[in-house]
């Protein structure tokens, strides 16, 4: 048998018990098609010796924004900024820029602000107008969950009308004079992104094929895009669309689940039999979750339900520490959101809810309980996305019911400061849980949130093993031994990324480990991340797609196109 690829001299790491260790991988046709003996006597067209690098299953990043991220890459990058003399001068110099061009329409557009790198100050309305006078801009704050406009993208949104009112769920900030402050926060800026909206399909495949690339070379092979379509997330009611096409032109480097958010939804009739005898909430022609390919495909539908946690609009049971009185809030009433995911439900979609604060996590867990077991599962995990601050009664109750969590350990270098004086010490071991998770039997899937942190997987495996922040603080405390409360073995968070995110995703069958027969995603890297002193310095050497290099440093390699043979050009 003549094989595609063969690689060997690797360590290669499938965790699978059966095989856990292999020197030699064959691929044929994008799929796995044997280990070490099982090779002997085939040849391949290409062999490639590896001199004791590293394989491992390809990473899945369960929850990112990707579209965002890649529309993203030509904004102001304002996370550099250091006090807000330092943000208005890189704003200065973008709207120079935009003046030298002679586009007098072009919005000024800026991405992850983060106010405690201004002393918790935000950007003043007045010089943000002197800075860009009539031209519209928008500047995305690090959670996603803010943004900061001036007073010309507020007029042109209508929030400077007589009798405005703030859209249920966000709120256009205002000082106690009543006055726009620039902030928009939660669902309000959906007022902005109307005005930007809808997005080309051809700028959505520049961003896919832009952000996927850069996908590639962290050896994400998979990520699940989390709200697409509606709301204000979304960026397009033809994002599928886009999605594909960046698939069959060879612009998309990754395989894609993604995720309707609920907006898209609408009431969807059919035989009462087949939705559970009531009403549901749909897409045409029954389409749901599961449905394309195994590069890009329909997942959960996306619930937005509480804010941030940095913007402190996370709901939560108890106030945030130094906001007094103030406990977040939901961006919906419970009754609505009670009867609008039934019905997705009924119609067969799984819920991914986003819930963040612990009164959140309450609503999220009643409700998706409930539906398991009114009307049984459906064809993916239902998932509650970041259980942020998630109490012990909570830990065990999603276990016990098989809802798959997001928390995201990316966040603890950057953002763990931060987050912990939020919360104060008695919430603190409740932030982002790793271990307690594991321990209760949960099904725990690594993921960025990108662009709330990067996507280094190297970066976020050692995360969820030390659980340090950016001063070195052990988020969550330690044990008498020193090690980290919430932390998890070296295997435990190469699964966080592999297997449990392929399993949380529905797709185990498929990839998350090497197995004969499954896809061939796999990531080289320099070293391995089961005793690696630190994971995030190991080097990416090369990510395979289906058996294509993505991204490639090894040498008589060459990246290609992570379209599988045959697929339509």
């Amino acid at each position: 048998m003549n094989l595609d690829l063969v690689l060997t001299g690797a360590e290669v790491i499938t965790l699978e018990e059966d095989r856990p260790r292999a020197h030699r991988i064959g691929i044929l046709h994008g799929r796995i098609a044997g280990f070490d003996e099982e090779l002997d006597g085939c040849t391949a067209t290409s062999e490639i010796e590896l001199a004791g690098a590293v394989v491992v299953p390809g990473f899945i990043d369960a929850h990112c924004h990707t579209t965002w991220w890649g529309l993203g890459l030509e904004s102001v990058d304002l996370q550099r900024a250091r006090g807000l003399e330092e943000l208005y001068a890189l704003l200065q110099a973008e709207a120079d820029r935009l003046d030298g061009l002679g586009d007098r329409e072009a919005w000024l557009h800026g991405t992850g602000f983060n106010h405690e790198h201004h002393g918790g100050a935000f950007p003043d309305l007045a010089r943000l107008d002197a800075i860009s006078g009539d031209r519209p801009l928008y500047l995305r704050h690090v959670s996603g969950h803010q943004a900061i406009t001036n007073t010309a993208t507020l007029a042109l949104a209508g929030a400077l009308e007589p009798g405005f009112e703030d859209p249920v769920g966000g709120a256009v900030v205002r000082d106690g004079q009543g006055r726009p402050t620039g902030v928009v926060e939660e669902a309000a800026q959906g007022l902005v992104q109307a005005l930007l909206l809808p997005y080309s399909r051809t700028a959505i495949v520049d961003a896919l094929d832009a952000a996927t690339t850069r996908y590639a070379a962290e050896g994400i092979t998979s990520f699940t895009e989390a709200g697409i379509a509606a709301g204000w997330i979304g960026h397009s009611p033809l994002e599928v669309d886009a999605y594909q096409h960046a698939r069959r032109t060879g612009r998309l480097y990754a395989r894609a689940q993604l995720m309707p958010t609920l907006d898209a939804l609408h009431p969807v009739t059919g035989h009462a039999e087949d939705l559970h005898g009531g009403a549901g909430r749909g897409l045409d022609l029954g389409l749901g979750a599961g449905f394309g390919d195994d590069f890009v495909s329909l997942g959960p539908v996306k619930v937005f339900m509480d804010g941030s946690l940095l913007g402190a609009t996370a709901a939560v049971t108890e106030d945030f520490c130094g906001h007094p009185h103030h406990r977040g809030y939901l961006l919906d009433d419970e009754a609505s959101y009670r009867e609008k995911i039934a019905a997705a439900y009924r119609a067969g979609w799984p819920i991914a809810l986003h819930a963040i604060g612990d009164a959140a996590i309450d609503l999220a867990l009643e409700i998706v309980i409930g539906c398991q077991d009114a009307y049984g599962p459906n064809p993916l995990p239902n998932r509650i996305e970041h259980f942020g601050i998630a109490r012990p009664d909570q830990v065990t109750l999603a276990a016990a019911h098989g809802i798959a969590v997001t928390p995201q350990a990316a966040f603890i270098g950057p953002l763990g400061d931060q987050m912990a004086a939020l919360v104060g010490p008695e919430r603190e071991g409740w932030l982002y849980r790793g271990r307690s998770i594991v321990d209760a039997g949960g099904l725990l899937a690594g993921s960025s949130d990108l662009p709330v942190s990067d996507n280094n997987v190297r970066r976020g495996l050692q995360a969820w093993v030390d659980r340090r922040t950016s001063t070195g603080r052990v988020l969550g405390g330690v044990h008498d031994d020193g090690t980290p409360l919430e932390g998890l073995t070296p295997e435990e968070a190469l699964r966080a990324y592999t297997s449990w995110a392929a399993a949380a995703t529905g797709t185990l069958a498929e990839k998350g480990t090497l197995r004969t027969g499954k896809l061939a995603d796999l990531v080289v890297l320099s070293g391995s991340p089961l005793d690696a002193p630190d994971v995030a310095e190991l080097d990416v050497l090369a990510t395979i797609v289906g058996g294509h290099f993505t991204h490639s440093v090894l040498d008589g390699t060459t990246p290609e196109t992570a379209t599988p043979k045959g697929a339509p050009a």
